[in-house]
């Protein structure tokens, strides 16, 4: 069952490394400035697009496995029919905790597949607005 309470949801915000699949390097854009507001309030961003070199001045990486760090969270940027492959890009790490895909964005067996793994999931929420919500 994804993640809805807020306690839950407040313990996951506490995480440091957000990997963004399907970051944007255009201002306007949710998938620009959602995760220009988790930089600036202290996350560690790393930009995963393979059509951009850097992002926010960080190194963009082309996939989760192009990805050097270790990550707390994968957050999703990219429509629901690219989260199946997503989830198993994150489920192929070790390291990775939570995947979260931002507002509008689902794939319910993809998300059952990532709890079975023991991996906790967040589904079609804002990470700005729960932040902003239950932190800032």
């Amino acid at each position: 069952m994804p993640v809805e309470s807020a306690d839950e949801l407040e313990e996951i915000l506490a995480s440091e490394t957000i990997a963004v699949v399907g970051c944007s390097r255009t201002p306007g854009k949710a998938a620009h400035d959602v995760p220009k507001y988790l930089l600036d309030h202290g996350y560690d961003v790393i930009p995963v697009n393979p059509h951009a070199d850097e992002i926010f001045g960080r190194q963009a990486a082309d996939s989760l496995a192009a990805v050097e760090d270790e990550i707390d969270v994968v957050c999703v940027f990219r429509p629901s029919e690219e989260v199946a492959g997503i989830v198993d890009a994150a489920l192929a790490r070790d390291d990775v905790d939570v995947i979260w895909t931002q507002q509008g964005i689902r794939d319910d067996q993809a998300a059952a597949r990532a709890e079975a793994e023991g991996r906790r999931v967040v589904q079609n929420r804002c990470m700005k607005v729960q932040h902003r919500r239950l932190v800032a």
